[in-house]
């Protein structure tokens, strides 16, 4: 077996404070460098340790290894999807002019914008614990779909992602202590709709960029 693919933290497009008051700096230097940073650590820790298990014919070893490679490679994959739909309240790509076929697909979908809003918010309200929020597309029928993953879980087979909202206390807590409903209110804010209407108009492969290898064996 060849050695494993070593993954790495993404850069993001844009600093640490970019996102404020929405997303503060604080908030975005932890999460990016060290939560996002400590997922990637730990899924590479465990890709060596399955390569190891895998040369010496241990099947044991290596099912004990998918529950951590599943939540660390998760926590990569979520976690880069979530960076790139989100951009600074003050550019061009945070404006829903940036997203005409997705705005004309939503209010199809949900009558408004405002009510695809508030019904994203409820669900992500509605989580019990850690977990994301997600607009997807049926691979199948073309149809959005509000719906929600828990932990690192990321979304289904025959979903595709177009917007991911981390909703972990790690997200939101140093800026907006209990008050989720502030959070998941003001992130609006800094949605990346040029990113998200890309997903939209892309294939899954393309969604999921380099990624896109990890995805298909997890």
């Amino acid at each position: 077996m060849s050695a494993p693919l070593k993954y790495s933290l993404p850069q993001l497009p844009y600093s640490y404070s970019a996102l404020e008051p929405a997303i503060s700096a604080q908030i975005m230097t932890l999460h990016h460098s060290k939560h996002h940073q400590t997922y990637i650590n730990n899924l590479n820790a465990a890709l060596v340790s399955q390569a190891a298990a895998f040369s010496k014919g241990d099947i044991v070893a290596q099912l004990h290894l998918q529950e951590a490679i599943r939540f660390n490679a998760g926590g990569h994959i979520n976690h880069t999807l979530f960076w790139e739909n989100l951009s600074p309240a003050a550019s061009v790509s945070s404006q829903l002019a940036s997203a005409p076929k997705l705005t004309t697909a939503i209010k199809a979908r949900w009558g408004s914008i405002e009510e695809f809003q508030d019904k994203f918010n409820a669900t992500l309200l509605g989580l019990k614990g850690s977990g994301w929020g997600w607009l997807v597309q049926d691979l199948n029928s073309d149809i959005l779909e509000i719906t929600t993953s828990k932990d690192q879980d990321i979304v289904p087979a025959g979903k595709k992602p177009l917007m991911g909202i981390d909703m972990w206390e790690h997200a939101y807590y140093l800026r907006y202590l209990n008050d989720k409903g502030s959070y998941t209110k003001g992130i609006w804010k800094v949605i990346n709709w040029k990113k998200v209407e890309e997903r939209f108009g892309s294939g899954i492969e393309d969604v999921f960029g380099p990624l896109a290898g990890l995805k298909s064996v997890m």
